[in-house]
């Protein structure tokens, strides 16, 4: 088993995965919690599925997929918050988005069906095939990332717990969420390439609820996140190769075993 992990460790596109697979979880494993305190937690699903019309969209006019895949996410994560903002509830707001998406991917799908499987890439991530370009894509996001945490890191905490004191108290909750809505709808993006469109929110999700089980401070919650989001796919990325399954399923499975584990040890501890 050794001599195995260090046959394919020598790999250049396994080396890729790796970095860029642990890199693209730390973004989404700091963003996570945020989101799932804020009852926003499929908000990564209904974008994502919104980037399957926008990839659609791309392939179709001869446009970079994952650019059109982009700048729809970023449209739509700005309309729900929009919806929101008018007293939409999220979760009707998140189902219109998604919606929109598979249906503009179906129509798409039914106009040109030359590049069905180039779209199937994209549902179930192809964390294997990442480029350099898309590794320093997701550093570049994660410093970002990072960036924004450390100036509004108070801000986003209010917020979670009181949006509308937030609002009243703070002048910068406004810039904070409009930078936080710009960073949600990239992870969705970037995790695309990971863990593909149907798998996208547990990526963003299950980190943040093996952390809550574990944590005691969202300061522990946001940091425990991160780590087992980047050690669970690291370890998806490492036991798919012997067993030839995509890694996005087997990465998947880790955090819903690591979910499952911590939800008995906190009840056992109770």
């Amino acid at each position: 088993m050794v001599s195995i992990m260090i046959d394919f460790l020598g790999y250049g596109f396994m080396q890729k995965a790796l970095l860029g697979g642990i890199v693209i979880a730390l973004c989404c494993g700091l963003i996570g919690p945020f989101l799932v305190l804020r009852r926003l937690s499929l908000l990564g699903d209904g974008l994502a599925h919104l980037a399957f019309g926008g990839i659609a969209i791309g392939l179709l006019i001869g446009i970079e997929p994952i650019i059109a895949a982009l700048i729809t996410a970023v449209l739509g994560s700005f309309f729900v918050r929009s919806l929101i903002k008018n007293n939409v509830y999220g979760e009707s707001a998140i189902a219109l988005i998604l919606s929109v998406g598979v249906g503009i991917g179906i129509v798409v799908i039914g106009i040109v069906r030359g590049f069905n499987i180039n779209l199937y890439s994209y549902l179930i991530g192809s964390v294997l095939a990442l480029s350099t370009i898309d590794i320093l894509l997701a550093i570049l996001f994660l410093v970002a990332t990072i960036t924004f945490l450390i100036f509004f890191y108070k801000d986003m905490l209010i917020t979670i717990f009181n949006d509308e004191l937030a609002r009243l108290s703070r002048k910068r909750s406004g810039l904070a969420n409009f930078f936080f809505t710009l960073l949600t709808a990239m992870a969705v993006v970037i995790s695309i390439r990971a863990v593909g469109i149907l798998l996208v929110s547990a990526l963003l999700v299950l980190p943040a609820l093996i952390a809550l089980n574990l944590s005691k401070s969202f300061r522990q919650t946001v940091i425990i996140s991160s780590l087992s989001a980047s050690i669970i796919v690291a370890l998806g990325i490492i036991i798919s190769f012997p067993l030839d399954i995509p890694p996005s399923g087997s990465i998947v499975l880790l955090l819903l075993g690591c979910f499952l584990a911590t939800q008995f040890y906190r009840k056992a501890n109770v």
